[in-house]
């Protein structure tokens, strides 16, 4: 098994790009926000390979704009950001192309320590969290998953989605209400 690495710091990352250490910075700052990215474009674009090649995509434009980096908002706001405007550039593309993408995805990684068993009822809970996240109105969607599966604060979603701390934990509520909702009734 591979030794997990700590993730360094977005000051140690800034402050090796600006030392002129960019290859051990840029492969840092991959390794840091590949998953933050991934799960975005793939929240936003519905389909892994959309998801992937908007990653690959924001990555480019981050690395070769990193120098432009001011500081006034944290790099996972930024990497936001960039994100957003480069699904949503795709999206428009893929409207013009009349081209849209159904399929179920799975954008949580499997344990190899799971049985079988688990691993089918994982995939059968993850699709119906994914159908129940995309019945949610976008506002909420984006709230619940940034708050509960990237546990940034309320300071952190306001600055990145442009809402007021307010909005956002009502967003929330909502969001976890009908959640539970769904999930009890799912139930009966």
């Amino acid at each position: 098994m591979q030794a997990v690495l700590p993730l360094t710091s977005d000051n140690a990352i800034i402050s090796k790009f600006r030392e002129g250490d960019t290859d051990a910075a840029a492969t840092e700052f991959v390794r840091k926000y590949q998953r933050f990215v991934y799960a975005t474009a793939q929240r936003y674009l519905r389909d892994d390979e959309d998801a992937y090649d908007a990653s690959q995509e924001v990555f480019i434009r981050a690395l070769k704009n990193i120098s432009k980096f001011r500081g006034e908002s944290s790099l996972s706001t930024w990497l936001y950001r960039i994100t957003m405007n480069v699904c949503s550039s795709m999206k428009r593309k893929q409207k013009l192309r009349s081209f849209f993408s159904l399929d179920d995805v799975e954008p949580f990684a499997r344990s190899r320590d799971f049985s079988p068993e688990q691993v089918t009822e994982n995939r059968e809970f993850e699709q119906r969290l994914q159908h129940m996240l995309s019945e949610l109105p976008e506002k909420q969607r984006e709230t619940f998953v940034l708050r509960y599966f990237h546990e940034l604060s309320y300071e952190e979603i306001s600055e990145m989605l442009g809402t007021s701390v307010g909005g956002l934990k009502a967003n929330y509520f909502q969001a976890v209400k009908k959640l539970a909702s769904h999930l009890t009734h799912s139930k009966e």
